[in-house]
């Protein structure tokens, strides 16, 4: 079951990392994402920041169970938010990516719970 465990984590962990990356470097498709579900400008290094966090309590999860639990329910709230925020502008295709990530990390906290 921890070998789930770390590839659910590890996964997840890459995703928010690239996501971050992705909303610092201000590539455009993010950008153009963000500026969809209203996000102001100067919100957007802190949803990276919230990302780089989470990713960051995963990894260190694998290792002592209570930060990755607190990490991948930070996760799921911030992903939730996400798929919210996407709803509410009918923002049909960004919902997909949200919630994907959204059920993987409510996966990546059954199976933190599962292991500890």
């Amino acid at each position: 079951m921890f070998i789930a465990t770390l590839i659910v984590s590890i996964f997840l962990a890459v995703a928010l990392t690239v996501s971050a990356v992705g909303k610092l470097t201000k590539m455009p498709a993010v950008i153009e994402s963000m500026n969809t579900v209203g996000v102001p400008a100067h919100r957007i290094p802190t949803l990276a920041y919230l990302e780089i966090a989470g990713a960051i309590g995963l990894v260190i999860g694998l290792f002592w169970w209570p930060i990755g639990v607190a990490a991948a329910i930070g996760v799921i709230l911030y992903f939730v938010g996400a798929v919210i925020a996407h709803l509410r502008v009918k923002d049909v295709a960004g919902v997909g990516p949200a919630a994907f990530l959204a059920v993987l990390s409510i996966a990546a906290l059954v199976l933190r719970l599962l292991t500890a």
